[in-house]
Order: structure tokens, then sequence, then C-alpha cells
């Protein structure tokens, strides 16, 4: 009886971390809605930021994502890793820079076929002052920060 009760609780602790890791691994706003609600698929088709609706929706890495058609839900849900952003959707910039920074939707850039997203027009502007460069360092910081929870990556040191 005592090994099946601390099964269960080293599974709940296990389950419990692993959706932290999740949560702390995608940039997730009001109601865990990613992009502040923007339609991923859209930047891709439409080529700008279009609003999805509450009607058409999905969850990819612990975060709701939202469509603004039926079509769009579905070609990410075929293919998420095509359509959702890169960094958990945390600015590209700030990633670069060590940090966890929010994003505005209307600052975006696609290249090698991955959505990038950015705190404002004005940290996009430095971005793409090197893209190659700042990609490579980007991702290179991510896999340090990317289970950090906001706060602690954001820490002075």
């Amino acid at each position: 009886m005592k090994l099946s009760v601390l099964k269960v609780l080293f599974v709940s602790a296990s389950l419990l971390l692993s959706s932290m890791s999740f949560a702390a691994a995608v940039n997730l706003g009001e109601n865990d809605v990613v992009i502040q609600g923007y339609d991923p698929v859209a930047y891709f088709s439409k080529k700008k930021p279009v609003k999805g609706s509450a009607k058409y929706t999905a969850i990819y890495q612990g975060g709701i994502y939202r469509f603004a058609s039926v079509e769009n839900r579905d070609k990410f849900k075929r293919n998420p890793e095509k359509f959702a952003p890169q960094f958990g959707g945390y600015c590209a910039m700030g990633v670069a820079l060590d940090k966890k920074l929010d994003v505005d939707p209307d600052a975006f850039y696609i290249t090698g076929g991955k959505l990038y997203l950015n705190l404002n027009k004005d940290v996009q502007s430095k971005w793409m002052q090197d893209v190659s460069g700042n990609l490579k360092t980007a991702r290179r910081n991510w896999s340090g920060i990317q289970d950090l929870s906001v706060a602690a990556a954001n820490a002075e040191d």
C-alpha cells in the first residue's frame, strides 16, 4: 500500500513539474492564450497579423492558439512546429539578450519558414540589423532560459 501511494505521489509531482516546464517555455497570456490571440497561420498565409477567434482553437505545448478560420486551425494541428512562433512566442531579440520578454504581434519576421516575434517595432529594427547573428545567439541562449520562469530569466545577475 505504501509503495502505491509513493508511486502516485511521484507521478503527480512529475506531471506537475512537466506542466510547469511547458508553462515557462511558452509565453502564455491571459487565460493561457498565446500571441495575444493572433492566428499564427495567418502570418504565413496573409503575411500580416490577424486576430484569431475563440471559436477556433488548438492547444500546443500548454498554450491555447486561436485562429481566424477552421482551415487555419486544421493546418496548425497537422504541423504545429511549422506555425508556432519560435522561442515559445517570447521576444526573439530578448532571447538573444538572454531575457524572456513579451511581444507585440505586429513586430514579426519570418525567415527560414519560421515565425519570430519581438517586443515592439523598435526592438524589431535592432533585430533586423543582424538577423543571422541574432538568431545564432538566440538559439544558443534559448536552451539555457527555456525552462526558467520569466522572473528567473530576467533577474539581474
